[in-house]
């Protein structure tokens, strides 16, 4: 099972309020825990929102909004994606992550091929291994 794990942003990271040195090592801890376990697959900070844009789409109208967001409660600071054998352990593995202070973090599945049922016919399937293996070759 794959998962992402969205780590929420607050008003130190929309502020772009760094981490410090023991922050950054305890991360790269835990990380590395993740790496040898054969866990994580990626994992990245996020720049606060005022480095953003967003497009809304509404027919054929695209509308482009630049940051900064206001709603931080809304917002992504950070990311890791996850190897797991189930959402037990992938809430075992964060309850580990060095956070404090009231951090917020979710873990939500990713969808897997069988999950699509008859919607996904041999061709879609097919097109989506293609798709997935050039996209392991170019890492």
């Amino acid at each position: 099972m794959k998962v992402i794990v969205f780590v929420k942003a607050d008003a130190d990271t929309e502020a772009g309020v760094m981490p410090t040195q023991q922050q950054l090592e305890d991360m790269g801890r835990f990380n590395e825990e993740l790496v040898n376990a054969g866990v994580m697959l990626a994992g990245e900070g996020l720049r606060p929102t005022s480095h953003a844009a967003r497009v809304r789409f509404d027919g054929s109208q695209r509308t482009v909004i630049d940051g900064p967001f206001t709603e931080t409660k809304e917002l992504i600071a950070g990311f890791w994606i996850w190897q797991v054998r189930s959402m037990e352990e992938a809430i075992e593995w964060l309850k580990r992550a060095p956070f404090d202070g009231g951090a917020e973090v979710e873990i939500r599945p990713f969808f897997e091929l069988d999950d699509f049922g008859s919607a996904l016919t041999p061709e879609l399937r097919e097109q989506e291994e293609r798709l997935a293996a050039r996209i392991a070759n170019t890492q």
